[in-house]
């Protein structure tokens, strides 16, 4: 499991929080802009969800910020804050957060899932602005986001895909990338990266799908591996049946059409089936995923149930716990760097060695000055 150096982790944070350029005349600098973001970030890891609450905390736990820095003139209000945070460059901001992460992970990855999640708030009709849309990096086992990349209003999630990977250290690891990564340059990008993907096959491909579908209808047994889990709960019953084989080579050769796509160094082509029984009534489903890994089926069913963990362990704690789609912030750069520090925050809070839920450690933070250093700073100073 793949885990933050628990020791350098402040440290490392301001290192790279004082990386990033503060365009202010300094002569006129108040608040330097390393302070800002460690308030910020504490601020967000103790509850807070906006930048009142960020404020509050704040002053509150000064004589805590003031153990990391100065704080000369104390904490800014929040429009101040507003101001700054939607003037940082966020691509500056996403550079430092995956340098830190970078820094931070002592090893090797093996598994990241790769998956875009919407602001739904972060909408500005006025000025026919689209929500924030973000393509995240995910290590599924170890529940570490590892980057970010922002989709542009006149683009998709094909092009943001390759920028983020183009940013990580990725070598060696398997990605894993829902239906609407399933393109050739997000495939390239990955190679590139000395990586291997494992893409899922829908209807947005529609000829490889039906490839896919025929194959597995008719393959010969001989060619074939298979493995079977089965999960019971709550009177649901649920068997998962993933099935693969590593005879390729066809649908890597010239296909029927000109301009058809072309997957490289594609070495398996599989299927997941579920089956799940529940008060008394049955549904099945198939789904069709292509890899430039030569993997065994276990090692499939793994990569694919992990896939979901970016939905499960990171979207869905972003919009309950910390409250991701109810925030409104729409002026400059402050949705897309606000989204950044709850990944900062988020990261921190997953390498507390406790019992308590995401959100019983955000609250105990908020009062709790000692379990609050034991977040931010486990070394001591």
């Amino acid at each position: 499991m793949e885990a933050l150096s628990p020791a350098p982790s402040l440290r490392l944070l301001l290192d790279h929080f004082a990386a990033i350029r503060d365009w202010r005349q300094p002569c006129k600098v108040m608040y330097p802009l390393r302070e800002v973001l460690l308030l910020v970030v504490c601020g967000t890891i103790a509850c807070g969800d906006d930048y009142d609450d960020i404020v509050d905390w704040g002053e509150a736990h000064l004589e805590l910020l003031r153990r990391f820095s100065e704080f000369h003139f104390g904490i800014p209000c929040a429009d101040w804050l507003r101001v700054v945070m939607n003037r940082i460059d966020p691509g500056l901001f996403a550079d430092c957060f995956t340098a830190w992460v970078a820094a931070a992970l002592p090893g090797k990855i093996d598994l990241v899932a790769i998956d875009g999640k919407t602001s739904r708030r972060s909408h500005d009709r006025a000025k026919s602005k689209l929500p924030l849309h973000l393509v995240s990096a995910f290590a599924s086992h170890g529940h570490l986001v590892l980057g970010q990349q922002a989709v542009d209003e006149k683009a998709n999630e094909i092009i943001a895909i390759p920028e983020l990977i183009a940013r990580l250290d990725v070598e060696g690891a398997l990605l894993s990338v829902d239906a609407i990564g399933c393109n050739p340059r997000v495939a390239d990008a990955i190679i590139a990266a000395k990586a291997d993907y494992l893409l899922a096959v829908k209807d947005n491909q529609p000829t490889l799908a039906a490839d896919c579908q025929s194959y597995f209808e008719t393959a010969p047994a001989a060619e074939l591996q298979t493995h079977v889990t089965l999960d019971k709960s709550h009177g649901r019953i649920e068997t998962r049946t993933h099935t693969l084989t590593h005879a390729a080579a066809w649908l890597a050769s010239e296909r029927a059409y000109p301009g058809a796509p072309r997957f490289p160094d594609l070495a398996m082509i599989a299927m997941a089936e579920r089956r799940i029984e529940w008060r008394g009534a049955t549904s099945c489903d198939q789904s069709f995923y292509i890899s430039s890994r030569a993997l065994t089926p276990e090692a499939f069913a793994d990569a694919v149930r992990s896939h979901w963990a970016i939905e499960n362990n990171l979207h869905w704690v972003l919009d309950v716990t910390f409250r991701e789609d109810l925030s409104r912030l729409r002026q400059g750069h402050g949705a897309h760097n606000m989204a950044i520090v709850r990944h900062f925050a988020f990261n921190c809070l997953k390498q507390v060695k406790d019992k308590r839920s995401m959100k019983t450690r955000r609250k105990r933070a908020s009062y709790d000055p000692g379990y609050m250093l034991s977040i931010i700073q486990p070394l001591g100073r």
